[in-house]
């Protein structure tokens, strides 16, 4: 089977040393395997995305020394895949419509009783009637994935789904998240949704990124599950630090991968100041 990983940033900002961090580690990973490195454009929010961004993006990465193998995939131009997949879990009831607004999700999340999930929304869908009214009064919603519904669906495969990161096999708890938002009144898919489709699409074996997106994979490995697509190997790396000990942003513009260009810094300077 062939090594396949991949990096998929969001046109919102201008890579900063954090990105290059995980850009290199995957592409190093992919060409010690004699694999296939990815790029992939994560451009939901329509919003925030420019097009100025991915160009830096694409300018970043090949200043780096990084080549892709694949035809580069924005998600913008997928929607109506998302679409699909998001209609399998309402076909088989696995997400239900939620009207309640950020304040009411706080509320709820507060009012909940103390235990694992108490720091994360668990709902359910709102009787027929009273749904019906709220979806003739045009109001918003979003399509959240239903724990319990998932609990019930899988049965005891619900308590022994596993992912394998770098620590070896680890127990998956879905539930960790709770009802997440997998899309919306208008929009087809969330991060969680599109990220879990595309990197099956592409033939993904190997998710590397951020330690702080590990507590995804509990979710991520649940959506495979109910998709039925193969879930792939997942490696979580540290994250870069600015000299406070805070994560990195793109609203830093000086540690910016164009910034540190400007300033004369090269390829090899990105990879001995990362330590790559």
């Amino acid at each position: 089977m062939t090594f396949v990983t991949r990096f998929a940033p969001s046109p919102t900002g201008l890579l900063h040393l954090g990105h290059a961090f995980s850009a290199l580690t995957a592409f190093d990973a992919a060409r010690a395997a004699d694999g296939c490195f990815v790029l992939r454009i994560e451009d939901l929010d329509q919003g925030r995305a420019r097009p100025e961004f991915e160009a830096a993006i694409f300018e970043d990465l090949a200043w780096l020394g990084l080549e892709w193998e694949q035809k580069v995939r924005r998600q913008s131009e997928h929607m109506a895949e998302y679409e699909s997949a998001l209609a399998k879990l309402i076909e088989r009831n696995l997400v239900y419509r939620c009207f309640r607004t950020r304040r009411e999700i706080a509320e709820a999340i507060a009012a909940a009783p103390h235990g694992e999930e108490a720091e994360v929304f668990v709902g359910e869908a709102l009787p027929p009637e009273e749904e019906q009214t709220r979806l003739e009064a045009g109001e918003a919603y979003a399509w959240r994935l239903s724990q319990k519904k998932a609990r019930a669906v899988l049965g005891p495969a619900y308590f022994t789904l596993v992912f394998q990161d770098e620590t070896g096999l680890t127990r998956a708890e879905p539930g960790k998240l709770g009802d997440v938002v997998l899309a919306r009144k208008e929009f087809p898919a969330s991060y969680h949704l599109a990220s879990v489709w595309d990197d099956a699409l592409a033939g993904v074996t190997h998710v590397i990124r951020g330690e702080d997106l590990r507590e995804s994979a509990h979710l991520h490995v649940l959506l495979q599950k109910l998709l039925e697509l193969p879930p792939p190997i997942y490696r979580h790396h540290h994250l870069v630090l600015d000299e406070d000990g805070k994560r990195l942003a793109k609203r830093n513009d000086a540690l910016s991968l164009k910034a540190l260009r400007e300033a004369g810094k090269t390829p090899r300077d990105i990879r001995d100041m990362l330590g790559v």
